[in-house]
């Protein structure tokens, strides 16, 4: 059975990661997904609680948005987060993970994907060799990829269920 999809941990919601855990663990850098992850898919202004929760987690970490939206999506976050976003990032390709490594001197094992998405988010986090952080999408609105990954993603899921490795709702550290 191919594992490369399971996610280290399956959360709730970005609220409900223990980031106290991650920092005792060496997580230098946090690595966010926007849409239905962050944000709502249609949210155009950053909405105050992932205001509040960035603020705090910039204390303790290296925060990034990687998403595949564009840059126009993007951008109202990157300026009210005061974070980088790198936009049009094509995951699963891991082009963006490898140019935040680079650029801030980082070790894979110091850095964690976290997103809603197996397909993309997963996927690229587990195919560059760094932790993974599932969260459920805070939306139920998807763009017509992310709708065609999410029927490949119930597949796959209901596969890891028939071996016990996951069940939806069923949260793990």
């Amino acid at each position: 059975m191919n594992l490369k999809l399971l996610p280290h941990i399956y959360v709730k919601n970005i609220e409900s990661i223990p980031y106290q855990k991650l920092k005792d663990s060496g997580i230098k850098c946090l690595i966010f997904d926007l849409d239905n992850t962050l944000a709502l898919l249609d949210e155009e202004v950053c909405p105050k609680r992932v205001q509040k929760l960035i603020t705090k987690l910039k204390k303790d970490f290296q925060v990034f948005i990687i998403t595949n939206s564009s840059l126009k999506r993007a951008n109202p976050y990157q300026e009210c987060l005061k974070i980088e976003v790198i936009s049009m990032a094509m995951k699963p390709l891991t082009r963006a993970l490898k140019k935040i490594k680079r650029k801030y001197k980082l070790q894979k094992n110091e850095m964690i994907m976290i997103g809603d998405q197996l397909m993309t988010d997963i996927l690229s986090g587990k195919k560059f060799g760094i932790k993974t952080i599932l969260v459920d999408p805070i939306g139920v609105k998807d763009l017509k990829i992310t709708k065609l990954n999410r029927i490949i993603e119930n597949r796959l899921i209901t596969k890891y269920q028939k071996l016990g490795l996951f069940e939806r709702g069923k949260y793990y550290e």
